[in-house]
């Protein structure tokens, strides 16, 4: 007699968790795929494959489902630039293939959809207080996290350095920068030549004695 396949059951509270983790993926996909203009509720709805009345029953308004969305962002974003790193091949704890790795680790994280649902959020922000205000608080705490990341990604011994904090501020505005010039110019960001000049002056400042 054969035996029949069994049943996976969840608790209530489990399936609440799914599909509010469903609907938050959802809104960041619309993000990345529509923008901030086409991440209606409707296209959320439809993408996360629930009802509209389970929707409403999590976020009664856009507005509140975009910002929870861009916690959830700030989350998955510390996440993946982690398991980016864990997952790259290790690297000398110093030298120069040592500054040239977390150079390029650091740029791949500005290749990731997140960066642009992020950026979405962000120009709506300019004219949104309330989602701003959201914004900043979420963008505070995610910074925190973000230079942690960072300054394993370069190691202790650089990340000790006394200008490491610097650099790494100019590192990172200056990849956000040009990695938005990549919404109208489609090219090889292996091959853009910011890379050679960010680990240049990575190493002139890391291997100079203070």
């Amino acid at each position: 007699m054969g035996t029949e396949p069994r049943t996976e059951h969840k608790s209530r509270p489990e399936r609440r968790s799914d599909s509010r983790a469903l609907i938050l993926e959802a809104a960041v996909q619309a993000l990345v795929e529509h923008g901030y203009g086409g991440a209606t509720t409707v296209v959320i709805q439809q993408l996360a494959g629930v009802s509209r009345g389970r929707l409403l029953h999590y976020f009664p308004s856009r507005d509140e489902l975009l910002v929870a969305a861009a916690q959830h962002l700030a989350v998955e974003r510390i996440g993946e630039m982690e398991r980016w790193f864990e997952a790259a091949p290790a690297a000398p704890a110093v030298g120069p293939r040592r500054i040239d790795y977390a150079v390029a680790a650091l740029w791949q994280t500005f290749r990731q959809p997140y960066f642009w649902a992020a950026m979405e959020l962000w120009m709506a922000a300019r004219t949104d207080p309330t989602l701003r205000a959201q914004l900043a608080d979420h963008e505070r705490r995610l910074g925190r996290s973000i230079e942690h990341v960072i300054t394993t990604m370069f190691g202790p011994v650089y990340g000790s350095h006394p200008a490491f904090a610097e650099l790494r501020e100019l590192l990172f505005t200056s990849m956000r920068g040009v990695a938005l010039t990549y919404a109208f110019d489609d090219r090889n960001a292996d091959e853009d030549p910011h890379v050679a000049l960010w680990s240049d002056l990575a190493r002139r400042v890391l291997t100079t004695t203070p």
